[in-house]
């Protein structure tokens, strides 16, 4: 063997000899109400952790592809009642200096080992944390009789993990990081938006997905279509007629759409009326009945008070097929199985009233929502429109929202967005905020629109053209502002073949076909403004 190579490999030992050393020794870092129960360095492909949670990916293959890092594990507790569990994974080379804070979902309860494994492989220093509880992201048990529990999953784990991340991540590296960035879908948006508003300093970039900020209304509208869903068997729209829906819906807006292809590019233009789909004669599955007409028009109309004021925007149409549709989140297969009936029963019966057995037929709008906002709204909703702190010390927000969603209606989105720039002023707002609506896309993925761009839950760190995430850090660290960017849809859960793509235009601009080409081909499209 050659001096130069022999050199070289006692190099990288010694490297990685060095770098294991720097892990075990985490093990006594001291940081106020902090203890760190493991700091283990592991070899190249050598994590074996759990399968993805609620999901059928199989993901021992990115397991096994992660380079050596160093895997540290602590328990924060900022009060007594406090038990928050984090995680930060630390390449043992070729760090790139930044670190990644990764959202949950739900009611959280759980640290994704996937999206840690994804931002580790891309150079990133990954920290997430389970917000300070252990257990099913539909589960609210926990929140009965702990206070401070509630105040760490609504804003203060997020922020706790962030700080001592940081911490870790000087103390590994002998340097801070240079940049920061917190990526989150549904309740992980909610977060994100919660660092923005309450802990400007903590991330310089922030990807807010299909956020649930205003959580005390948007749980609300899901008690109160679960209350008209499950008044009566004749109120409840069961599975079989989601496809009569669906298929009323496209006949109806497509022909306001630049392509009838089942996208609807901005469905506000539709305006489906359920009326169009009733029996006129014998009940089946193609038609809907008196009172399931009632139970659509209360689902698309949103959250009223009893004086009709319309306190939270209603699902638009287009979201109601497909394997992550009303099917899974609104009506469910049974009356009361969707999912948004368990966060209605967990947050009123476990947050609010503190009565497990709370029935969602009891609810009143107008007494659940004053009880839900005195007990809840200042640990939970994240609906401060002034981004100032954030602003001022050059932060980026970008926010994105799939138009098909049925778990949080996909304009309370667009409503946060334009209070932000009656707040700041457009100049101001535009300068560090960006919105993309999504067409076909569900809750943070999936849908028959071109739905994969960089999103949460599959981050791409290279090419801005293609990624959201990428031209949020190319905003940061160039000051390039987010244009428009070209989405795939894929054949195959490998992401390898795209069989169509589409732009995803700055808000309020959208897509037009431009009239002669190819419709699954991106450039045959032309972003176009729209008055706001």
């Amino acid at each position: 063997m050659k001096r130069s190579a022999l050199s070289a490999i006692v190099v990288a030992l010694s490297m990685c000899a060095a770098a294991q050393n720097a892990c075990e020794q985490l093990s006594a870092l001291k940081i106020p109400n902090t203890t760190i129960t493991l700091a283990q360095s592991l070899a190249a492909g050598m994590f074996n952790g759990p399968p993805a949670p609620f999901s059928e990916v199989d993901i021992s293959a990115l397991y096994k592809s992660l380079p050596a890092f160093c895997r540290v594990v602590a328990e924060v507790k900022p009060t007594p009642d406090s038990d928050i569990k984090m995680e930060v994974w630390l390449p043992s080379s070729r760090w790139n200096g930044k670190l990644q804070g990764i959202g949950n979902g739900g009611f959280a309860g759980l640290i994704d080992d996937m999206q840690l494994g994804m931002a580790l492989k891309a150079g990133y220093a990954a920290t997430a944390t389970d917000t300070g509880h252990t257990g099913s992201p539909i589960d609210a048990a926990w929140a009965k009789g702990h206070p401070e529990k509630v105040v760490d999953f609504g804003h203060r784990g997020i922020h706790e993990m962030t700080r001592v991340a940081k911490t870790v991540v000087q103390a590994f590296y002998a340097k801070a990081a240079q940049r920061s960035y917190f990526a989150g879908c549904s309740d992980g948006g909610r977060e994100a938006l919660m660092e923005a508003q309450r802990y400007p300093e903590d991330y310089d970039g922030i990807l807010a997905g299909a956020p649930a900020n205003y959580w005390t209304r948007l749980v609300s509208l899901s008690a109160a279509d679960t209350r008209v869903l499950t008044a009566d068997a004749a109120s409840y729209v069961p599975a079989a007629k989601i496809p009569a829906i669906a298929a009323a819906v496209n006949a109806a807006c497509d022909e306001k759409d630049s392509v009838k292809d089942g996208v609807l590019n901005d469905p506000r233009e539709c305006k489906f009326d359920p009326t169009t789909i009733a029996c006129k004669g014998e009940e089946s599955d193609k038609c809907l009945t008196v009172a399931q007409v009632a139970t659509l028009k209360t689902i698309y109309a949103g959250l009223v008070d009893s004086k009709g004021h319309q306190l939270f925007p209603g699902y638009v149409p287009g979201a109601e097929e497909g394997p992550g549709g009303w099917g899974v989140w609104i009506t469910g297969r049974a009356a009361g199985t969707g999912l948004m009936a368990f966060f209605a029963k967990g947050y009123f019966g476990d947050f609010v009233y503190e009565k497990p057995d709370w029935d969602v037929k009891t609810f009143d709008v107008d007494a659940a929502l004053k009880a839900a906002e005195e007990n809840t709204a200042a640990a939970l909703n994240a609906i401060d429109p002034d981004l100032k702190a954030f602003k001022a010390r050059g932060g980026k927000l970008i926010l994105y929202h799939g138009w098909n969603d049925p778990a949080i209606p996909a304009l309370n989105t667009i409503d946060y967005y334009e209070r932000v720039r009656a707040k700041m002023g457009a100049k101001d707002a535009d300068s560090f905020v960006r919105l993309y609506m999504v067409p076909g896309m569900q809750h943070c993925g999936g849908g028959p629109g071109a739905t994969s761009f960089g999103e949460v839950g599959y981050l791409v760190f290279e090419n801005p053209q293609h990624s959201i995430d990428a031209s949020l850090e190319q905003w940061v660290e160039k000051g390039t502002a987010p244009g428009t960017i070209v989405a795939s849809k894929y054949e195959g859960d490998d992401r390898s073949h795209a069989v169509m793509t589409r732009p995803l235009c700055v808000y309020p601009e959208v897509a037009k076909y431009r009239g002669a080409d190819d419709t699954n081909e991106a450039g045959s499209f032309v972003c176009t403004s729209k008055e706001r």
